[in-house]
């Protein structure tokens, strides 16, 4: 394994240098100084400044990127086509294009792809899936699905982003409750941002908020997201409404989630999930890579992303030594990224119904010559 990007990349070493199946061989990060520290805390044999030359490294079978999100899909691309697999960190992309390029370079360098999605590996969304799995939901009737999140103070890069462009934690456990694809969308921008934020991406909404239809589902679902001037505490939600019971996301954090059972509310505890990893990895569901004073920003603010960093190392590993599709792979990582994008479109067009392109039609076609 390789890891790029160490800021909150950094959360990942200890945990492929434990798991049984990884060995962390080298980290890559522009600045020389950074990776050396890093490197050396973590005692890494192998130190790159460049991407490129990284991606050289005979001794590396795989990459996980951290990288700036304008980077994600070049970064992924190249490392598909130097051989390597890749597990990337959210969102997939940035355009319709580059998704549907690299799920292409996934096809043609029979290379595994997974997008490292934190919220569907999060111990609030498996214990939700269990209990629509074994029944005490019932027939899911409605999903929601919210994230805000104040993000002055993070690196430029983020100044002025779309709301929608970084939807996948609202997105991603609806869509895996319902177990489909996202289908269309429509959404409305709602608000303003200060115009020197709003010129950097065209983009002037302080909130997007969208509904979705499902291929093939009679459920439908909304999502809402906010990145700037909207008073909120940080939160990555879903609700779940069923015939049966209801859960719902927590008002404020530590109130509580609460599984509404016919008409009764009750506040429920959620259990943790480590018992499901290799004993050298499940300690790191409770602690990150660093201490309180010098955790990563996205760690503190996230609470540890509910758990999920062994549970996606885990599963990107074993689906390589597996030789299977990982569980968020190209075709899922692509709907989900392409939700946000085309909502974002939709609400720059008043709200007009866009369609999610159908991934698995594309690659068809495009077999097929048409």
């Amino acid at each position: 394994m390789a890891i790029a990007g160490l800021g909150f990349g950094a959360e990942f070493i200890p945990i492929y240098q434990a798991h049984p199946d990884a060995e962390l061989v080298a980290v890559c990060q522009r600045t020389e100084m950074a990776v050396t520290e890093v490197a050396n805390h973590f005692r890494i044999p192998g130190r790159y400044t460049s991407y490129d030359e990284m991606l050289r490294d005979p001794e590396i079978d795989a990459v996980h990127i951290n990288t700036p999100i304008p980077n994600h899909a070049e970064h992924t691309v190249s490392a598909l086509r130097a051989g390597k697999h890749v597990a990337c960190t959210v969102p997939m992309a940035t355009t319709l294009d580059e998704c549907r390029e690299i799920v292409a370079a996934v096809r043609e360098s029979g290379r595994k792809y997974m997008m490292m999605e934190t919220v569907v590996y999060s111990r609030d969304f498996l214990h939700v899936r269990d209990l629509v799995e074994n029944g005490t939901i019932g027939r899911v009737q409605f999903l929601r699905g919210a994230h805000y999140q104040e993000m002055a103070g993070w690196p430029g890069y983020w100044e002025g982003l779309p709301p929608m462009h970084y939807a996948t934690h609202a997105v991603s456990p609806v869509l895996s409750v319902a177990g489909a694809q996202a289908e269309s969308v429509v959404c409305i921008g709602s608000g303003r941002i200060a115009p020197g934020l709003a010129e950097k991406y065209g983009s002037p909404f302080a909130v997007e908020s969208a509904l979705l239809t499902l291929r093939n589902s009679d459920v439908g679902a909304e999502i809402a997201r906010s990145l700037f001037e909207t008073a909120h505490e940080y939160v990555e939600s879903f609700t779940v409404f069923g015939d049966r019971a209801s859960f719902e996301w927590e008002q404020t954090r530590g109130s509580g989630h609460v599984l509404h059972t016919g008409e009764v509310p009750k506040v429920i505890d959620v259990p943790d999930f480590a018992h499901r990893l290799p004993p050298e990895i499940a300690p790191f569901t409770t602690r990150g890579v660093y201490d309180d004073e010098n955790e990563h920003l996205s760690f503190a603010q996230g609470g540890g992303h509910g758990g999920s960093h062994p549970h996606l190392v885990h599963e990107f590993v074993r689906s390589i030594v597996e030789d299977r599709s990982p569980a968020i792979d190209e075709i899922t990582a692509a709907n989900w990224t392409s939700v946000g994008i085309c909502a974002h479109t939709s609400a720059m067009h008043g709200g007009a119904r866009v369609p999610i392109p159908d991934y698995e039609e594309l690659l068809e076609r495009g077999r097929s010559g048409n």
